[in-house]
């Protein structure tokens, strides 16, 4: 096994349900505070979800096309995680979910669907919450533009889709926020279990962006990938709602260019029973 899931199976929330507003209340205040209480009547969060898109929509290129070590711009990082906390409140209400959805147009809703599945496949593996949050050590992730050069040098020598290293990089370490070993002992922003990483690894640092993404692409490369996608995640982390939740954000990546780019943004949560408790982002 590679994969320990950090962010994934108890350690972090892959994300949060958030504290909800009284029912038909939008955000007071736009881009929504980090804490923004969360509408659930339908009609308010397909406004809000539609809204929130369209403007990241226009403040995502101008900083997906600059220089590879830029910083997202404020606005792109709070809608992120104001989608961020709508999809996790919303995945924990099926019926609400249908009501959004119906009310959203075909791209959008299809991308709420996707995310909210994702949500779902990644909270069945985390189990009930414990009593205090678990202590987990974050840092700054390296930006999104030189990641996503190692995502693309590691699929031009493994021939592995970089949307499907990002999906796990995301899913793992929230791109690489999380420096915490798993309960496992997987380490890295890849999370590998030493025995794995010493296998595919390739010589380099388990604790490095580049050398991990590379590591994962030629162990994802040795199980099957590209001709087996499903099969070669399950190599990496055997657990079916893992390999799911990693093929439906991958494929958002492959038909949204942007959704890389928000799902950057994305926060580490940690779930207890008092509640989850955001680690990362603005505000803090």
């Amino acid at each position: 096994m590679a994969g320990g899931s950090v962010a994934c199976t108890g350690s972090a929330s892959p994300a949060p349900p958030a504290s909800p507003a009284p029912a038909g209340s939008a955000p007071a205040g736009w881009p929504p505070p980090p804490n923004a209480p969360i509408p659930t009547d339908p009609s308010v969060v397909a406004s809000t979800l539609r809204r929130a898109d369209a403007e990241l929509r226009n403040a995502l290129p101008a900083w997906a096309g600059g220089p590879p070590s830029a910083r997202p711009p404020a606005d792109a990082v709070l809608l992120s995680l104001y989608e961020q906390r709508v999809f996790g409140t919303i995945a924990t209400r099926p019926a609400l979910v249908r009501e959004v959805v119906a009310k959203l147009p075909a791209r959008l809703a299809g991308a709420v669907r996707a995310n909210v599945a994702a949500n779902q496949s990644l909270r069945s593996l985390s189990g009930p919450p414990p009593a205090t949050p678990p202590k987990l050590h974050t840092v700054d992730p390296r930006p999104a533009g030189e990641l996503l050069a190692d995502y693309r040098a590691a699929e031009r020598r493994f021939h592995v889709a970089w949307q499907v290293l990002a999906a796990v990089n995301f899913i793992e370490s929230k791109f690489g926020r999380v420096t915490s070993n798993s309960s496992a002992g997987a380490q890295g922003p890849m999370q590998f279990i030493p025995s794995t990483w010493k296998a595919y690894g390739l010589g380099g640092n388990v604790h490095d962006p580049r050398d991990a993404i590379m590591g994962a692409a030629n162990y994802l490369s040795a199980s099957g990938a590209p001709a087996d996608y499903p099969g070669a995640v399950y190599h990496y982390n055997p657990s079916h709602a893992y390999v799911r939740a990693v093929l439906l954000y991958a494929r958002r990546m492959m038909r949204d260019p942007l959704a890389y780019w928000s799902y950057y943004n994305w926060q580490v949560f940690v779930a207890s029973k008092a509640g989850d408790r955001r680690l990362t982002g603005p505000g803090l």
